[in-house]
């Protein structure tokens, strides 16, 4: 899916719609590639959110003022910006299209505009055009060194890459910049999928005590990320609270629903599952695991709900968009139970994007195909990162009592490499 998906900066200012750190990216995933309006005053839809909502009528104003100044560089950032945010917090890549075409006239006018640079460089990660991004990224810090949120967008990118040293470099430049609990957090982030999972998880949450000031967005973040780590140390009970914390404060955050969602469903709770998720039908990754919930529970929508997923997902393999393709691959998996169509899914995934649950997912897959050799990029990952997650080191496990066969088809682009170290 999209990244999508990334390390989202919503605290560096008032106007962050609850976007993750880290939307692992993956979590963002779309239904349909953006669009692009030929022009500021064409109406293509009209979106779900309500014509009351503070976020809607800001964005009605800032247009207005658009169509008085088309020339007014600050005013198309600032639509672009909070376009994207709300993309990030509503799961609808509509809006993605929006903030594209609100900058496109600043390409050749904005040289020297730093804003201009960091909402490129979003929208351009969005796409998987990392290594533009990178370059745009680089631009914006060039432009406004002492603007934290670069560094943090560029940390994130090296993170989807699984490139941890210059993940942590960016968060090393960004620390002076930011309160102490952004600075631990990315820092804290980097360390966890590389090795330091106990001491991450103490350092985090040690910086969640210490700041009870933070913002609910940021807290909402740093709840997530903290549940998620005690998962992975089998610390069920301080996960449940920390998840149960995170949706206290309100913040829609997509990534926070499909976490929790997540973990609901490894307990075999499925009807609080489509509780929580109600009204999240528009995005293609929560809509995933509420046809998961609905087929576990038996719920009269299971089938509708993966109708609609089925018809996303074929309309974006016919336009040749491949930012769904994690989410593709689980949709076989789970729902369709077919391994086969998964698993080149599952592999070209992987070679856009390495985080953990890339991995996950084509470890899930290649296992379920007996398929070692579509398995061996991601076992090289488990080994060379020392990522530690019990339920991907039993995988492994299984995995490499495989005999080796030939490559599959389906994985012949993928690369081999050494067996995974279980924990």
């Amino acid at each position: 899916m999209r990244l999508f998906p990334l390390f989202t900066a919503f605290f560096f200012g008032p106007h962050r719609y609850g976007a993750a750190l880290l939307a692992c990216v993956t979590l963002v995933a779309v239904h349909a590639a953006p669009f692009v309006p030929a022009q500021d005053s064409e109406v293509v839809e009209r979106l779900p959110l309500s014509a009351t909502d503070p976020s809607v009528r800001r964005l009605d104003s800032l247009r207005k003022q658009l169509a008085a100044r088309p020339e007014d560089a600050s005013l198309r950032v600032e639509i672009a910006r909070r376009y994207f945010d709300l993309s990030m917090a509503q799961g609808d890549p509509r809006y993605v299209g929006y903030a594209s075409a609100a900058i496109a006239p600043l390409a050749t006018s904005a040289a020297g505009n730093a804003d201009y640079w960091l909402v490129r460089g979003m929208l351009q990660q969005y796409t998987h055009d990392f290594a533009g991004a990178l370059a745009s990224l680089a631009r914006a810090s060039e432009l406004a060194p002492q603007s934290p949120e670069p560094f943090s967008w560029r940390s994130a990118i090296f993170m989807v890459q699984a490139r941890y040293p210059e993940a942590q470099a960016e968060c090393t430049r960004m620390a002076p910049l930011v309160e102490p609990l952004v600075a631990v957090g990315c820092a804290s982030y980097v360390r966890a999928a590389n090795g330091d999972l106990g001491g991450s998880f103490a350092s985090l949450r040690q910086a969640i005590a210490a700041a009870p000031q933070a913002s609910p967005e940021l807290r909402v973040w740093a709840y997530t990320r903290v549940a998620e780590m005690a998962l992975r140390l089998q610390r069920n009970d301080l996960a449940a609270e920390f998840f149960e914390r995170a949706l206290k404060l309100g913040v829609t955050d997509q990534f926070l629903l499909g976490a929790y969602a997540d973990y609901l469903l490894q307990r075999q709770r499925p009807r609080e599952v489509i509780q929580l998720l109600a009204d999240w039908e528009r995005s293609d990754v929560l809509l995933l695991r509420l046809a998961l919930a609905g087929r576990a529970a038996n719920d009269s929508r299971a089938e509708p709900w993966a109708r609609q997923l089925r018809e996303r997902f074929e309309a974006a393999a016919r336009r040749g968009d491949r930012l769904h393709e994690q989410e593709a691959a689980r949709f076989e998996l789970d729902i369709e139970r077919n391994p086969a169509r998964a698993l080149p899914l599952a592999v070209r995934n992987y070679e856009v994007q390495k985080e953990p649950r890339d991995a996950e997912i084509l470890l899930r897959v290649a296992d379920a195909a007996k398929d070692l050799q579509a398995a061996k990029p991601a076992l090289a990952w488990l080994q060379s990162s020392g990522y530690e997650d019990p339920r991907l080191a039993e995988i492994a496990k299984r995995l490499t009592t495989l005999p080796t066969p030939g490559a599959s088809a389906a994985a012949g682009a993928a690369t081999g490499g050494a067996g995974a170290k279980t924990k």
